[in-house]
């Protein structure tokens, strides 16, 4: 559904094994498959020739507005 619906899709490269330290996420981390997720998302893209774009780990992107691109510092 996600890739006949949109051309471009981002996604974001997630620290899974810090995550997975976090005692109350763990389970909830481990159990989602985040890699299989993206796996797929990728096949699918790449054999539709929709765009992926993937966000670095350190790229702010809650902090950033997606109306304006402002970078919230503080």
């Amino acid at each position: 559904m996600i890739t006949e619906n949109y051309r471009t899709i981002g996604i974001e490269n997630l620290n899974m094994s810090g995550m997975a330290k976090n005692r109350k996420l763990a389970r909830a981390v481990l159990d989602m498959s985040f890699f299989e997720f993206r796996r797929q998302l990728e096949y699918k893209s790449r054999m539709k020739g929709e765009r992926e774009v993937v966000a670095g780990r350190l790229y702010p992107s809650s902090k950033t507005c997606s109306n304006c691109g402002y970078k919230y510092s503080g």
